[in-house]
C-alpha cells in the first residue's frame, strides 16, 4: 500500500498502515484467514522453522510432508461451555490455519522433528548429507 497519489501525497490509510508495519505480530491476516508468523533459519546441517502459536495444544497441530511440500496446520477443537457458568465476554479466539513450504529434495524427510514449547512450534529439518556445505579455507602460498 505504498502508492502515491497524483498530488504526491499518500492517502491517510496508507500512512496508518505504514505506521504499524514494523510492529511485531503473532499472526498475519490473509484473504483465507489468519496465519501465524514464522522464522526460518539455516545452519550447515539443517533448516529450522519456528512458528509462533501461543496458547494452543500440541495435539491439535498436524505436520505432514507430501510430494515435497511441508504443511503445518492447526485445527481448533473447542470445548462446549460448562453448564455451571456462562461466559459473559470471550476475547480469546483460536483460528484454524495451514502453512505450506516447498522443501524439494534438500531435506532428509525421515529425520524431521517437531517440538511445541513455550508457545512456539519448532521444526528441525535436517539436510541430506550431500547438501551439507562445509566452508573450507584455502591457504594462499
Amino acid at each position: 500500500m505504498n502508492t502515491i497519489t497524483k498530488q504526491g501525497y499518500k492517502p491517510f490509510s496508507d500512512l496508518f498502515d505504514e505506521l504499524f508495519t514494523g510492529l511485531p505480530s503473532f499472526e498475519r491476516k490473509t484473504r483465507n484467514g489468519i496465519i501465524p508468523s514464522v522464522n526460518i533459519h539455516e545452519t550447515i546441517d539443517a533448516y529450522h522453522i519456528e512458528l509462533v502459536a501461543p496458547g494452543l495444544k500440541k495435539e491439535d497441530f498436524k505436520v505432514n510432508v507430501e510430494k515435497g511440500i511441508l504443511t503445518i496446520s492447526f485445527e481448533n477443537h473447542t470445548e462446549n461451555e460448562k453448564n455451571d457458568y456462562k461466559t459473559l465476554l470471550k476475547e480469546f479466539t483460536q483460528f484454524n490455519f495451514k502453512r505450506s513450504f516447498n522443501i524439494e529434495d534438500k531435506i532428509n524427510v525421515d529425520g524431521i522433528e517437531a517440538l511445541y514449547e513455550s508457545g512456539i512450534l519448532k521444526l528441525f529439518l535436517p539436510k541430506k548429507e550431500e547438501l551439507k556445505v562445509v566452508p573450507k579455507e584455502i591457504l594462499i602460498k
